[in-house]
């Protein structure tokens, strides 16, 4: 995306310089047309030197400088320069023909007529030398905008990153220290006999929590990894979300949720990745389940190519909300005893933009929910 913008800010400006320049240009050919060069030749003819010349107004004005200045170069570059010019090869032909002055004061005449000619030549070439010196500041500006601002976000990603390391670290370890302290009571003897089956319950419990987060590390490792790409295949939308949701349907009973399905009967093809887009939705199922109302509504709707998933649980906090697909943030409330991993929103959103959708927060959905889920396809995935 850098790349495409920086591409788009060097094409805009290229070409605003280009009509700038041009536009300069074209006013100062005016100028010279109805002032420099009469100024010019005023000038010449107070001088009693006769100038004649077919040609454009830079190379009439480079072939005055080179006439006086011809005696300051090489005989043979004076030479050569000097035929060029009289065999009418470059497509003008120039006639300089002045009195003799001798001393000191040709060599003033020579500099003052210099310094006039050019100053008119810069001139006319002042829109092309400043328009490319603009230019060039712009482009050395916005690469350098664009190398901080690469730099503070791998700075924001470093410290998210090890944000989100310490806090796997830390649901990692919780569950080994009590699958460990229970093992060893086991390995000991120390423990009833009553209490052995509890124990191997819980060490099960935790082992499968610590498979858990390692599966979604790796998932989310995988997406963001060179080279991976979905396997896209023609799909019904509507007949996975049903799939998925009725996956999902014992563990809203569990929290005495009621499930409003909107689902509709006629099929909805998309050319999706059907594992990846099941994992997706399956993890906003699992967002609404944990951090739903218990006893509440849950929503799962497909309109068109769109999919909502709304609940009735508390908002998310604004400041947390703007970094909610962020899978290296993690609020503090996200950290609960529900046992969110902060993984599996941040998975979501990489699936759904590798298939060239795109997944929102929305917290003004209305009838009745506080917050949706809702991923969003363009035209150009649906078939």
């Amino acid at each position: 995306m850098k790349k495409q913008n920086l591409r788009w800010f060097l094409i805009k400006w290229f070409l605003i310089l280009m009509a700038g320049m041009y536009l300069c240009g074209e006013l100062l050919t005016l100028f010279f047309g109805f002032v420099g060069f009469p100024f010019l030749y005023m000038l010449l003819s107070l001088l009693d030197i006769r100038f004649v010349s077919e040609g454009s107004v830079i190379t009439d004005l480079l072939h005055v400088l080179f006439y006086f200045v011809a005696d300051l170069l090489p005989g043979g570059v004076s030479d050569w320069v000097s035929r060029r010019m009289g065999s009418g090869a470059w497509g003008i032909q120039v006639s300089v023909n002045a009195p003799y002055y001798g001393g000191m004061t040709e060599s003033l005449l020579r500099f003052g007529v210099f310094s006039v000619v050019l100053f008119f030549l810069l001139l006319r070439m002042s829109p092309y030398l400043v328009g490319a010196f603009f230019y060039c500041r712009m482009v050395a500006g916005k690469i350098k905008e664009l190398m901080e601002e690469e730099k503070e976000q791998q700075l924001a990603f470093d410290r998210r990153r090890n944000l989100l390391l310490s806090d796997i670290a830390h649901d990692i370890k919780t569950p080994i220290t009590t699958i460990c302290g229970y093992s060893r009571a086991l390995a000991e003897g120390v423990a009833a006999e009553e209490k052995r089956q509890e124990y191997l319950d819980v060490i099960y419990a935790k082992s499968m929590r610590i498979d858990t987060l390692i599966s979604l590390l790796f998932e989310y490792v995988k997406l963001g990894s060179e080279g991976y790409e979905l396997h896209r295949e023609r799909g019904d939308l509507a007949e996975l979300l049903r799939e998925m949701t009725a996956l999902l349907y014992t563990d809203f009973e569990e929290r005495q949720m009621t499930l409003v399905l909107e689902i509709p009967e006629e099929e909805v093809f998309l050319e999706m990745d059907r594992v990846q887009m099941g994992r997706a939705i399956t993890n906003l199922l699992t967002n609404a389940v944990r951090y739903g109302k218990e006893g509440g509504r849950a929503l799962v709707r497909l309109s068109g190519y769109e999919i909502t998933v709304a609940d009735e649980g508390e908002p998310v906090d604004p400041a947390f909300a703007e970094h909610i697909f962020d899978p290296f943030t993690r609020a503090d409330k996200a950290r609960s005893s529900q046992g969110g991993s902060g993984l599996g929103l941040g998975i979501s959103h990489k699936i759904v933009e590798m298939h060239g959708g795109q997944l929102i927060l929305n917290q003004t959905f209305g009838e009745g929910y506080t917050k949706a889920f809702q991923m969003r396809f363009e035209e150009a995935v649906r078939n």
